[in-house]
């Protein structure tokens, strides 16, 4: 069904609906003519049916509700007593609209119809003098009287059945076919051919019905669970086919009462090209609006929970996103920006992106802002990477607006949505292209009710984690496990296909009374790779069990506050377990914090170190040289971190080897190839070699260095080019002067000296 379509039968159904109670209305208010609230509510009907043909273009319809909102607003307001005829007219005029109705359902048009008459009647009635003159009383048919026709019925015998026909509309209409035109009959013919209309097939449920339904579902599923659990152990294969049975009906049960509660999230995108035209306007701008994805399906809640979010994200890209014609004139581009919504299935999550062609961010602008609402520190504010930028505009109080206007500059807005969004378990995202344009990306889940989870057991206890948080397992066993994890600077971390992975220990957060370092020494490690706030994570647990479906229930008041935990629910053996919150679990774990970040982020830093240049930011691994220097290598070409027990050091062609993943790896002692005069402490004080290994072209050579001691992300310049081979200058990092490593070049420094010993001896 087109979006054109689907809009004419939404509108179809609820006018018949609502000329039913007109039907009854208009009979009371003749009954009791100063009951205001009954002539309210016919004329909102009216005025509904009138706004909606408008919109539609069904101009005969609306120039026939015009006419009796108007008669209704002269009663509404008191300015003419109600009369027989007044009622009779109106009357007549529900039923030609319920007739112009059936022809739009049946053929999609009108009908060519001619109510001149009746409007001509209407109109006349709003004077008080003929409303209120004494007339011969006109049949109902001859107000509305279509031109004559060969086989029509006399006024005598419309007047004889008007009386009945009132009071039963729809019988009158289907027994007057003599007076209908031919366009009408037919259409009444085919719309008896195709069986029920639009108001017969559908229906309009109260949501806290479905609610309830939808808790009653819940607590069903709960109870298969547990039947499929005590089944499973059983020998008995009638019950076990029963089991299963049960099973399956109660999942289409499920997914059946899910589909009910299911909306278009066109049904809120709707009314968005108005609220981008009202704000273009209000800002002097040109801006249209795509959508793509308008039949993509949500929850009724969630549809609920985004509505005012997605409201606000729309008008923020056109009064802050969009430039004015004539600056997108200047810097290239049409004088009309474009607006675009899209919204698609993904993973057991719903996208929606919000991207408009504007300018982008300025981080310039967001930072000195920023300082100036002493958000951020000056040291804050030097140190911050783009994407940190981009994150202050989710600051409580931050606006970049110049003036306070309807639109925004009072600096509640963006707080309010990631609030909101993450409230329903989704995540917010914002990425910007100077110059280009920005996009909002938010996922969240397709319903709150019930969701896929895993299953983990931590001492001794059940946890759910919500699969959309979830992107991989991981299992270390053996050696692996033993040697597979990594400290820096006493943060565990896992080398995931090159990247580290910052470890979170639930045992550890959950404050069991087994410490975190005993994990170390297991035979395997279980470690579940999660995503918050866009940023992976490894939570390691004792066991990983098993998904399934769960039911989610609130937690109480008591445990409200706790952010480790989103909700609880009741396993198949009856026993309840708690729905962890990654995201809150990763904040109480400081994953996302800025000085867990340092630890994660690996990006290509390859030219990040140019001599000379601007401030860039680059991720740096940091150690000790000596008792008092500090080094520091691009991130970017260290392979691994490693640490090897001193006997484990062997001699090869007069050169410190290790046996290394089935290779024999050279060492290079980073203080003797630079001749360091500073007393090294790495010979006398330590029983292992902490060593930083570098791959370049599949072969590997080992850094061995006094002590490491961070990994860190930060803006710095190359100030001073370095005399000495092997170090490609000097640089303040961490507020303390730290020379930077040309690795290539102290290797090669490294060879040179291996020759020349060779060629002395």
């Amino acid at each position: 069904m087109s979006d054109d379509a689907a809009i004419v039968k939404e509108f179809l159904v609820e006018s018949y609906e609502n000329l039913d109670r007109l039907d009854q209305d208009l009979v009371a208010l003749e009954k009791d003519p100063g009951s205001r609230e009954t002539l309210a509510s016919i004329f909102r009907t009216i005025h509904t049916i009138k706004g909606t043909s408008g919109f539609l273009a069904f101009n005969q319809l609306e120039a026939l509700t015009h006419a009796g909102e108007s008669l209704l607003a002269r009663l509404r307001d008191g300015l003419l007593p109600l009369s027989a005829e007044i009622t009779t007219a109106l009357l007549v005029m529900v039923d030609a609209v319920r007739e112009m109705l059936r022809s739009i359902e049946a053929s999609g048009k009108e009908g060519h119809r001619d109510d001149q008459s009746l409007i001509a009647t209407l109109t006349r009635l709003l004077e008080p003098q003929s409303a209120n003159r004494p007339t011969e009383p006109q049949p109902a048919e001859a107000l509305a009287q279509p031109p004559a026709q060969s086989g029509g019925m006399s006024g005598t015998v419309a007047a004889e059945q008007d009386a009945d026909d009132l009071h039963h509309p729809d019988e009158a209409l289907s027994e007057k076919t003599p007076v209908k035109t031919p366009e009408a009959v037919d259409a009444a013919h085919v719309q008896q051919a195709r069986g029920a209309g639009a108001s017969d097939s559908t229906i309009r449920v109260d949501v806290g019905q479905l609610d309830r339904l939808m808790n009653r579902v819940g607590e069903l599923v709960l109870l298969r669970n547990q039947i499929v659990q005590y089944t499973n152990s059983t020998e008995d294969s009638e019950l076990l086919g029963t089991s299963q049975r049960l099973n399956l009906l109660t999942t289409e049960l499920q997914e059946g009462v899910m589909k009910t509660r299911m909306q278009p999230i066109g049904n809120i995108w709707s009314k968005f090209p108005r609220t981008v035209r009202d704000v273009a306007v209000g800002c002097g701008k040109l801006v249209r609006i795509e959508m793509e994805g308008k039949e993509t399906e949500l929850d009724k809640t969630i549809i609920e929970a985004i509505k005012d979010p997605l409201t606000h994200l729309v008008r923020n890209a056109v009064d802050h996103g969009i430039e004015a014609p004539e600056v997108r004139r200047a810097a290239g581009k049409p004088p009309e920006g474009l607006l675009f919504l899209r919204a698609f299935h993904e993973g057991g999550q719903v996208n929606i992106e919000v991207t408009d062609d504007g300018a982008g961010l300025d981080y310039d602008k967001l930072r000195n802002k920023a300082l100036q609402k002493a958000l951020i520190t000056a040291d804050q504010a030097a140190r911050m990477t783009e994407r940190e930028i981009t994150n202050l505009i989710f600051l409580p109080g931050f606006s970049t607006a110049e003036k306070v206007s309807n639109v925004s500059g009072r600096g509640v807005g963006m707080d309010v949505v990631r609030t909101n969004i993450e409230k329903i378990g989704g995540t917010v995202d914002v990425q910007s292209k100077p110059g280009q344009g920005s996009t909002v990306r938010m996922k969240i889940p397709l319903t709150l009710a019930i969701i896929p989870a895993l299953i983990v057991t931590t001492a001794g206890d059940r946890y759910a984690i919500p699969q959309v948080s979830l992107l991989e397992l991981v299992r270390l066993e053996g050696d692996q496990a033993r040697k597979g994890l990594e400290l820096v600077n006493g943060a565990p971390v896992y080398r995931l296909r090159g990247k580290l992975l910052p470890l979170v220990y639930l045992r550890q957060e959950l404050k069991a009374e087994i410490p975190a370092g005993d994990v170390l020494e297991a035979q395997s490690v279980n470690i579940v790779v999660l995503r918050a706030d866009d940023r992976p994570f490894g939570l390691i647990v004792d066991e990983i069990n098993d998904t399934e479906e769960i039911v989610v229930k609130p937690l109480s008041k008591q445990l409200k506050s706790i952010n480790t935990y989103a909700g609880a629910t009741i396993m198949g053996d009856g026993k309840v377990a708690l729905i962890l919150d990654v995201l809150g679990l990763a904040q109480r774990a400081s994953v996302v914090s800025e000085v867990r970040d340092r630890a994660v982020v690996e990006k290509d830093n390859k030219h990040a170190l140019s001599l000379g240049g601007a401030h860039q930011r680059s991720a740096v691994l940091l150690f000790q040289h000596g008792e008092e220097g500090r080094m520091a290598i691009d991130l970017s070409v260290v392979a691994r971190l490693e640490e090897f027990p001193r006997d484990s050091v062997e001699i090869a062609a007069d050169k410190e080897v290790v046996q290394y993943r089935g290779q024999i790896m050279p060492l290079v002692r980073v203080s003797d190839v630079l001749e360091s005069t500073q007393q090294n402490t790495l010979d006398k004080s330590q029983d292992s070699l902490q060593v930083v290994v570098y791959t370049h072209n599949g072969r590997s050579v080992g850094l061995v260095v006094d002590r490491i001691l961070d990994i860190v992300e930060e803006s710095f310049v190359v100030q001073r080019q370095s005399a000495r081979q092997g170090v490609m200058g000097s640089a303040v990092i961490q507020k303390r002067v730290t020379d930077i490593l040309d690795v290539p070049g102290l290797i090669a420094v490294a060879q040179c000296h291996e020759t020349a010993v060779a060629a002395q001896v």
